[in-house]
């Protein structure tokens, strides 16, 4: 059943934050989009310590596989790799299929229901108050008092990649105005390897923007 809490997974709380809460209508081009939630799956990888980021690249670590298809295939592939490969081949590799991938498991946990209209086909959120919940989070993460911890750092990396492909206006409509200076400030306290990674999907998001607007 869906909640308030969400799945507890940061590329489905980034693809409900990149959709009209009660519409399902995308906030962002698909490439952004797309790049956006690859570095959501690699996040949840790197905070579960199934992989590393560094110097660019991303590499396999040992730790726990996670328990869902989508991720579990993420790992398995980067584990393939006999060489790491640069952060911004797999937003691109996994971009590709990512929104459609992130859906599909919000699906499977009652978050969203798939629709087909004249358009071609949307996935729409079962309740628009859970799809607005993640903003909700993050909201009560940047507070002085915010939530401590893992949860903190999943909300902070959640916030830091949002802004980074583009749904940073998304953000400050709804949060105070200083939002994004105690962003900043916070996403200090990350683990390097997550702010590699919100950097590198900055500049990949940025990139593709530019070469769509030349």
């Amino acid at each position: 059943m869906t909640g308030l809490g969400g799945t507890g997974r940061l590329a489905d709380d980034l693809y409900l934050l990149a959709h009209h809460e009660a519409t399902g209508k995308p906030h962002l081009q698909p490439r952004a989009l797309g790049q956006g939630l690859a570095a959501g799956l690699l996040a949840e990888l790197l905070m579960a310590e199934a992989i590393r980021v560094g110097r660019g690249s991303v590499v396999a670590a040992g730790g726990l596989m996670p328990g869902d298809d989508v991720s579990g295939l993420v790992a398995r592939r980067v584990a393939s790799e006999p060489e790491p490969l640069p952060v911004r081949d797999w937003l691109a590799f996994l971009g590709q299929t990512a929104a459609r991938d992130v859906a599909r498991r919000l699906e499977w946990a009652g978050y969203l229901t798939h629709e087909r209209c004249w358009r071609g086909e949307r996935w729409v959120p079962v309740d628009a108050d859970c799809a607005f919940a993640p903003l909700t989070r993050i909201g009560a993460v940047l507070r002085p008092s915010g939530l401590p911890g893992l949860e903190a750092a999943r909300h902070l990396a959640l916030a830091g990649l949002a802004v980074a492909c583009g749904l940073g206006h998304q953000l400050w409509l709804y949060l105070p105005p200083d939002a994004d200076q105690r962003l900043g400030a916070a996403l200090q306290w990350l683990d390097p390897g997550l702010r590699e990674l919100i950097a590198e999907t900055q500049a990949a998001v940025d990139s593709a923007l530019l070469s769509h607007r030349v």
